[in-house]
């Protein structure tokens, strides 16, 4: 299944695939205190359903650190962007 960047709605659980758009545009986001992106399963308007565990934890994580994720190692490709609020 191909990947595709969703924009995280703004409201909700940042872990439910419901709550996600799929970006046509690029995103500008990088970090902050809330989930901007995530790059996951889907070429729909929603992301594949459920959104997968490691995606799942990585947004839990980068709610905790306001890193982007995953953060180790420095150079791996990143699935979580957050943003200020």
């Amino acid at each position: 299944m191909a990947k595709s960047w969703y924009v995280f709605m703004g409201f909700g659980d940042p872990c439910l695939f419901s709550n996600y758009r799929r970006l046509t545009v690029q995103h500008s986001c990088l970090c902050g205190n809330q989930i901007c992106a995530i790059y996951a399963e889907g070429e729909e308007t929603h992301p594949e359903a459920p959104l997968s565990p490691h995606i799942q934890n990585y947004i839990k994580k980068a709610m905790v650190t306001g890193q982007l994720q995953p953060d180790y190692p420095f150079d791996a490709k990143k699935y979580v962007y957050l943003k200020y609020k």
